[in-house]
């Protein structure tokens, strides 16, 4: 059984789904011909066959902060959250941490 691909890309700034395709492009092995939607990402991560570095790991988990495109609700967040239901990927979304080293809260203390 081969090991857990993990994509840390924490820290790193994800405001649209272009930034997102952009940051796992790399890690991920995407060839220049992948669609960058939520249904080509789907079958990259679930059915296989389009990326080999995926291809040779078991799963796929990508750690993101709640910032940027994942600390709002909206439709292109749920569909690529949506993307990664399946026994194959998991997307973890972290609290993110302030530079001094504390939980980062809006102006809202939330």
């Amino acid at each position: 059984m081969a090991e857990d691909l993990v994509v840390d890309l924490r820290g790193s700034r994800i405001e649209t789904l272009d930034d997102f395709w952009d940051a796992v492009s790399g890690p991920c092995g995407l060839p220049a011909w992948f669609g960058r939607n939520v249904d080509a990402w789907r079958d990259t991560i679930q059915a296989r066959g389009i990326s080999e570095v995926i291809d040779r790991h078991d799963v796929l988990v990508v750690h993101v902060d709640r910032a940027g495109l994942f600390a709002r609700k909206n439709y292109d967040a749920r569909a690529l959250r949506e993307a990664f239901a399946g026994r194959r990927s998991r997307l973890v979304v972290h609290q993110p941490v302030a530079v001094d080293g504390g939980d980062a809260k809006g102006p809202d203390g939330k």
